[in-house]
């Protein structure tokens, strides 16, 4: 049996208990079953309450259910700009939400500052004629997070425009307040201890109302994943295709369980984790954190350089049966990423450094 703890930021460690839940799944032939059915309606109810409560969701806001969260960058340019966007750039991912735009025949305006580094909302202009601001709050390839008060100035002066905060890899984390953003997104693969295949679209009345309006336009806004398509089978708790509902139904019962324990036991057993992680980075002689501003440093996704190159590093590490994740794109033997998930117990986080002493780090 592989008993490895993966730190690597996703696909990453699958969330506690979660073999009694595939058990589960598969004695209600969740696999099996049509997502027409009265189960499966039950079981999209049943994920949804649970996610709207993890996430302290106002009722405004509808829960979607779709691929992945590179689709939905997609979805949001299709349904949500008719001639504009903009951007804050600060990593690969980010940077990849704003060629999507131009992709798809838009103007994507963008603010961009070098890998590492965050953004001060006071530096950042929006021209006006941009109808989505998409903003990351948490970068996964570099470790840069945006502050959720940094995230709530955007609207305050740009109330025109809807405001989309990819939180891919830090929710359920961030405590986002929804009176200052219209959308929010992540994948399962990362901090909700999933496999990869499902990604979840969080919006409100305002996105839908956009969609629409280009629609009245004649714009095209995508076929079957557009959002008053999503919203007409959402009602009914069902979607418009054949969906992932193993994945769905695992998401519940995760949420279940994260419900259980308390999203402030969560929140605070990130940040205590966090703590340990970067304490010890400063104090060693071969890391070296890589994001300076301490306002800026993430608490799920922590980076940092290294003398020795990363892959040396998880060769170190087998005997523990112990993966980090390693740099991003060029950085990828220069770097490690380590994931701090709620999966990731603190006890886990502990034992993870003892085990990098030992190996000589």
């Amino acid at each position: 049996m592989n008993n490895k703890i993966f730190f690597t930021p996703g696909p990453s460690q699958l969330y506690p208990g979660i073999e009694k839940h595939i058990a589960s799944a598969l004695e209600n032939n969740v696999g099996a079953i049509s997502h027409r059915s009265k189960q499966f309606q039950e079981l999209y109810k049943n994920t949804t309450e649970n996610l709207r409560h993890l996430l302290q969701l106002p009722e405004e806001f509808h829960i979607f259910y779709l691929a992945s969260a590179t689709e939905i960058w997609e979805r949001i340019i299709q349904n949500c700009v008719e001639k504009a966007s903009f951007h804050c750039v600060n990593g690969s991912f980010s940077k990849r939400f704003c060629e999507f735009s131009t992709e798809l025949g838009k103007k994507a305006f963008k603010a961009e500052v070098t890998f590492g580094n965050g953004f001060y909302p006071a530096e950042v202009h929006v021209p006006e004629e941009a109808e989505a601001i998409c903003l990351t709050h948490n970068e996964t390839s570099s470790g840069v997070s945006m502050p959720v008060g940094d995230i709530n100035k955007f609207q305050e002066k740009n109330k025109n425009a809807l405001v989309f905060v990819d939180g891919v890899s830090s929710l359920p984390y961030p405590e986002l307040d929804y009176s200052k953003i219209d959308s929010t997104f992540f994948s399962v693969q990362k901090c909700f201890g999933l496999p990869a295949g499902l990604g979840i679209w969080i919006v409100n009345e305002r996105c839908i109302e956009k969609s629409r309006q280009l629609q009245t336009k004649g714009i095209k806004t995508g076929t079957y994943h557009t959002l008053p398509a999503l919203l007409e089978k959402g009602m009914v708790n069902q979607t418009p295709e054949t969906p992932n509902a193993f994945t769905i139904y695992l998401l519940g019962k995760i949420c279940e369980d994260m419900n259980h324990k308390g999203i402030a036991t969560i929140r605070k057993e990130i940040d205590k984790k966090a703590d340990l992680i970067y304490t010890f980075l400063s104090n060693s002689e071969n890391f070296d954190t890589f994001v300076k501003d301490h306002t800026h440093r993430s608490k799920t996704t922590i980076v940092a350089n290294t003398k020795i190159s990363s892959p040396e590093i998880n060769k170190r590490l087998e005997p523990f049966n112990t993966v980090i994740g390693t740099g991003y794109g060029s950085y990828k033997e220069k770097q490690v990423r380590i994931a701090n998930f709620p999966a990731h117990s603190v006890e886990s986080i502990e034992t993870l450094i003892e085990n990098l002493k030992k190996t000589g780090l």
